[in-house]
């Protein structure tokens, strides 16, 4: 092979794989910022719970109030 054509071919290989890791660092910055995107909203959204999860709340509590109670022996 002629050496001029090995450089040529190094050359290449070599900005091939520059062009993939810049593309791949692009890739793994913008899913970073996503996920602190998200992380962000998560922390926000610390409100009150929806309305569904609210009365599942009231229901656990209910039935807990029913077992202290039996297990004290007080009929309800």
């Amino acid at each position: 092979m002629d050496p001029i054509t090995m450089a040529v071919l190094a050359a290449s290989v070599l900005a091939g794989m520059a062009a993939a890791s810049w593309a791949g660092l692009k890739a793994w910055n913008g899913w970073l910022e996503l996920k602190k995107m998200e992380l962000a909203q998560s922390v926000g959204d610390r409100g009150l719970p929806p309305a569904s999860g609210r009365i599942e709340i009231a229901d656990l509590r209910e039935r807990v109030r029913k077992l202290e109670a039996i297990a004290a022996g007080i009929d309800i």
